[in-house]
């Protein structure tokens, strides 16, 4: 099967090419190359061919031979998409939707979309379920929404999306991301032996580490077709439900040394427990890992790196910083295009 991945250089897109290509399908891979300054360590032996491309700007030709499509390159988590919102609609909505459409014209059956379980913004129930009705709170969450609703439409005997609304990533990789809570936390407890709390940590969030998240999108790829046809799958699993709090006082355990404090309760009041019972119908799909051995692996990895403040700190493993450089010094145009004045730039 060959299978046409975005987001290749991001943080689950650098992990799952690797999966995929292991377990022998062909990849080609799309990324538009924002974070590429963020790598942290060096991951797989063998990536895949990388088309650098911008998902706004793939053709028809694009996708010839393909059998499926992995979809997740879009602006990333709430802060950046808030950033620029007309801009975060036409990437994550609009740019979303343009890819499935080429996608169905090319007679692409299987094409599986990354959402996120921050549809669901304030939790109106106790457990949350692929049936709750989405509450998005950001732009970054609506465009989740409305791509869902969209490509929901277009599902036919021809088209088969499946949904993955994920829950919140954490884990080793190596175009890191710093600015997801339990990577943050252990951030900081390594480099500056504190995890100062601003809030006092009670809402809850589900956590799932990002190579559980390849190991579902491989066993959606790899279910029977009427098992996923239009079907929205919450990725992770019940018992990874954490408030904030516990995630802040598992990581203080395992960075041994480190003082944690709390502070009042925070701006943020989107808090949700979600039920990943649903997914467990997919062949072969359960979390391996959980916040504790997440913690541990990161510990590992700052041991093996010796990770510093000043990487740690570094624009490239946090989305908002890299964008707003990337901004600044004009590499990317008010569309968020690469600018056409790097093509005089001779490489070194």
């Amino acid at each position: 099967m060959k299978v046409l991945v975005t987001g290749t250089e991001g943080y689950l897109g650098s992990l799952l090419a690797p999966t995929l290509l292991r377990k022998g399908y062909e990849v080609l891979a799309v990324d538009t190359g924002f974070y590429k300054s963020g790598w942290l360590y060096n991951g797989a032996a063998q990536t895949a061919h990388t088309l650098n491309k911008d998902i706004r700007h793939l053709t028809p030709g694009d996708l010839q031979q393909i059998d499926a499509v992995v979809h997740m390159a879009e602006l990333s988590n709430d802060p950046t998409g808030q950033l620029s919102p007309n801009i975060t609609y036409d990437i994550n909505h609009k740019g979303s939707v343009h890819l499935a459409n080429l996608a169905k014209l090319a007679g692409i059956d299987r094409f599986i979309y990354m959402s996120s379980c921050s549809v669901y913004g304030v939790a109106t129930e106790d457990e949350i379920t692929e049936k709750s009705p989405p509450n998005p709170q950001t732009i970054y969450a609506i465009c989740k929404t409305l791509v869902e609703q969209d490509l929901q439409a277009m599902a036919d005997d021809h088209f088969s999306p499946t949904f993955l609304r994920n829950a919140t990533a954490y884990g080793a990789s190596p175009r890191m991301r710093f600015d997801i809570v339990l990577n943050n936390l252990a951030g900081y407890a390594w480099t500056t032996q504190e995890i100062k709390m601003i809030s006092d940590g009670t809402p809850w969030r589900p956590l799932v580490h990002a190579l559980d998240i390849c190991k579902a999108i491989v066993c959606a790829l790899e279910a029977p077709r009427d098992l996923v046809h239009n079907q929205i799958f919450n990725v992770g699993d019940s018992a990874q439900n954490y408030q904030v709090k516990e995630i802040a006082e598992i990581v203080a355990e395992i960075f041994e040394g480190c003082q944690l404090s709390f502070g009042d309760s925070g701006s943020d009041n989107r808090s949700y427990r979600v039920s990943f019972e649903k997914i467990k119908v997919l062949p072969g799909f359960k979390c391996d890992w959980n916040a504790r051995l997440g913690a541990i692996q990161l510990f590992d990895l700052f041991s093996q790196i010796d990770l510093c403040s000043d990487v740690f700190f570094f624009r490239g493993f946090t989305r908002l910083k890299q964008l707003q450089y990337l901004i600044k010094t004009q590499q990317i145009d008010p569309n968020f295009f690469w600018s056409r004045q790097n093509e005089n730039i001779l490489p070194l």
